[in-house]
């Protein structure tokens, strides 16, 4: 593990990259305790702060654990699926919200994948599932559900049918398009759409799923992805014309 002294980076974050680094490639197992901060600082020729500082990144990344005590110190952590979905999501909101995504993109992105767990979801879901599934779906019928209880509820009811899957690595892939992108189409079309359609869409997809029905599952996914992407359009259009209309009317 060395150093580039050309690096922008700071020294802090090459550390923490450099331990990423063998971590990743499988030199550091899980369970095997890293070198103590002086015995890095050494090898780095750097000052235990810098040290610190790097070991903080890898333990906000959730690479590492750290222990106190006479056995204590820094610990390569063992992941979870479940864990990595926090970031998973962040990362995914932050990519959508800084290089602007346009709303076409994020849905055929969210529609496809989720359409590609659906035959899966018909074939392998538990009972968890489908309650979970049913529960949102009597949730978004309540008339005095207030607009963000009712977008957490969609996100739920679309989690529940990936988790139906039965497949950690498609939760974790879809965790970024479920959490991150359905709230982005939310907030857009929130105000423009039918919820007794959105309930509708999800009773049929839950209807499939109970019957073990891929391709009506699939169905009804394709025409969910038709109705966000027409409702999509017609709110930016709305709002493009808005916006040309204001210069007009602050002249008059």
């Amino acid at each position: 593990m060395k150093l580039d002294p050309a690096s922008p980076k700071d020294l802090s974050a090459q550390i923490a990259a450099a331990i990423r680094d063998e971590i990743v490639s499988g030199k550091l197992i899980v369970d095997a305790r890293l070198p103590s901060e002086a015995e890095l600082a050494d090898h780095f020729n750097v000052s235990r702060p810098t040290v610190r500082e790097a070991l903080k990144r890898l333990a906000a990344q959730s690479l590492i654990r750290t222990q106190r005590g006479a056995t204590g110190g820094a610990f390569v952590n063992r992941l979870s699926f479940e864990e990595a979905y926090g970031q998973q999501i962040t990362t995914s909101t932050l990519l959508l919200s800084m290089n602007a995504v346009s709303f076409d993109v994020a849905c055929e992105a969210r529609y496809t994948l989720e359409r590609a767990c659906a035959p899966l979801s018909a074939a392998r879901r538990g009972p968890e599932h489908l309650a979970r599934m049913r529960h949102e779906i009597a949730r978004q019928a309540q008339p005095g559900l207030s607009d963000e209880d009712f977008c957490a509820s969609d996100v739920a009811l679309h989690r529940a049918l990936v988790d139906g899957a039965g497949n950690p690595v498609l939760s974790y892939q879809l965790a970024g398009a479920v959490e991150a992108m359905q709230p982005l189409m939310n907030m857009i079309t929130f105000t423009a759409r039918s919820r007794g359609a959105i309930v509708a869409f999800h009773t049929r997809i839950a209807d499939a799923v109970e019957a073990g029905d891929a391709s009506a599952a699939d169905a009804a996914l394709s025409e969910l992805c038709d109705y966000t992407l027409t409702l999509g359009r017609d709110v930016m259009q709305a709002r493009a014309a808005r916006a040309q209309d204001a210069p007009a009317r602050s002249g008059d």
